[in-house]
């Protein structure tokens, strides 16, 4: 129990240290205009991306799941961290004492890295098929 508190006691001075230091340079950086110009620009960068992936592929729908599986790829990357990070700790820590904890963190374990797998490969077996074999 001591080191379960330990971990979320650190997890948590760890997040409140980046939201307070990221929540200071929002402040002081962004006015209400500026966050408006920030907002506009964030979506036609967006767009601009979506449609070099359209002329890339050739095809809005193929250049649409291209943009969408490239986001899939860079956010699945902390999501998994943090899956592996949880489930170490159902299994390494908190599955000491209890063997169905353990069994879960390590069968929870497997499945966070076969998705963080999944979602990294995912993109490039979909650029080799579309560009390759579509012809």
């Amino acid at each position: 129990m001591k080191k379960v508190l330990l971990c979320l006691i650190i997890f948590y001075i760890i997040l409140g240290t980046t939201i307070v230091y990221g929540a200071a340079d929002n402040i002081v950086q962004n006015t209400e205009t500026n966050m408006v110009g920030e907002i506009s620009k964030m979506k036609d960068k967006t767009q601009q991306e979506l449609d070099d992936y359209v002329e890339r592929y050739g095809s809005e729908s193929y250049g649409l799941t291209a943009f969408i599986l490239k986001k899939v790829q860079i956010y699945s990357i902390p999501f998994c961290f943090l899956g592996v990070a949880l489930s170490a700790i159902y299994q390494y820590v908190i599955g000491i004492r209890k063997l169905d904890t353990r069994d879960k963190g390590f069968y929870s374990l497997v499945g966070f890295v076969t998705i963080f797998v999944i979602c990294q490969v995912l993109p490039l077996v979909f650029a080799i098929v579309v560009k390759g074999w579509r012809g």
